[in-house]
């Protein structure tokens, strides 16, 4: 399965989560940035507020790029034990302190300021693909903490172990695509454009233009 782009992924998303539409306690977070767009699709179609749920990731300390974890607002991560035990308690300590901050530069950014209060909301997480899924479990574990009524993982496509990680962790999981085979995230979209932060800000912006 491919998908045009994010935003038709998100639409396509809509359509399973039809018997969340319109309901007053359902908002979309999407884990910026490219997870922002998927969010703001399924956003438009339920008619419900759209925000962001920031994560970091933590890379390898040889290798950057190379994900071990996340991180989620106020310092809450999830992280793979092995390679964190090989990293060592200082790097993994000294990582979250370091993307705590950019965590709360970026909310600043694009909201003014803290993150979106979920007590008692029915929270649809949306990102554009599950690949390592460290992102969205550092973001389940912040939104847990802040007691929704629900937590619905949304992602058009998943690699299988992480799939399986989310429907642990989550109240409800619905994914469009689980390859047997997964390559990269990119892979599934036909427009897998690199978004900025303006572009995240201007979802933002729009979502709030088409809620009646």
């Amino acid at each position: 399965m491919q998908f045009a782009n994010r935003h038709e992924a998100g639409k396509k998303l809509a359509e399973k989560l039809r018997k969340y539409k319109g309901k007053k306690e359902v908002i979309v977070l999407g884990i910026p940035r490219g997870g922002v767009e998927v969010a703001f699709g399924i956003s438009g179609e339920l008619n419900v507020p759209l925000s962001v749920l920031i994560t970091k990731k933590i890379g390898y300390p040889s290798d950057p790029e190379f994900a071990i974890g996340a991180v989620g607002p106020e310092g809450h991560y999830s992280i793979s034990e092995g390679y964190a035990k090989e990293s060592g308690k200082d790097y993994i300590k000294k990582a979250v302190k370091e993307l705590s901050k950019e965590i709360s530069r970026r909310y600043k950014d694009y909201t003014g300021g803290k993150p979106q209060n979920l007590r008692d909301k029915t929270v649809i997480l949306a990102d554009d693909g599950l690949a390592t899924g460290f992102t969205m479990m550092a973001a389940i574990e912040y939104a847990k903490s802040q007691k929704p009524r629900k937590i619905i993982v949304a992602v058009p496509v998943a690699a299988h172990d992480s799939f399986e990680k989310a429907k642990k962790e989550a109240d409800e999981v619905v994914c469009l695509h689980i390859p047997m085979f997964f390559g990269s995230v990119g892979s599934f979209y036909q427009d897998f454009s690199q978004l900025e932060d303006k572009d995240v800000k201007y979802y933002l912006k729009e979502a709030k233009k088409y809620l009646n």
